[in-house]
């Protein structure tokens, strides 16, 4: 079964197409590395939650829209080598973040249940 990449980042809401173009861009390598596919998918009905929710969770701002999105790999070693060749990919460290990474929430996911697939 595959392995997920998930993230949620606070992205200025005026700087929308410049997080695009980046996500593009970061797609682009991503796949030439062995990714399967990305998703990114700008926040349009977060709620503010009782005791936590996706804006507390990167402390967004006014101002900000939150990004939900991940990124599919055949495994967790073509995603660990990946990541070992990004992290030292020059082009990756200059690249300019149309956002605050620090706010950035990661992780790696197995997926337990695909709907989409068979292998469920």
């Amino acid at each position: 079964m595959s392995y997920i990449d998930g993230f949620v980042v606070p992205v200025p809401s005026d700087k929308k197409e410049q997080y695009l173009a980046l996500s593009k861009s970061f797609s682009e390598k991503a796949k030439k590395l062995g990714a399967l596919r990305q998703v990114e998918c700008w926040g349009d009905d977060v709620p503010d939650g009782k005791v936590t929710d996706f804006k507390r969770s990167v402390d967004a701002k006014a101002g900000e829209t939150v990004v939900f999105s991940w990124i599919e790999w055949p495994s967790k070693e073509v995603r660990d080598a990946a990541n070992k060749k990004m992290m030292e990919d020059p082009d990756m460290k200059n690249m300019e973040m149309p956002f605050d990474g620090k706010r950035m929430i990661y992780g790696g996911f197995v997926p337990m249940l695909d709907t989409s697939s068979s292998k469920d």
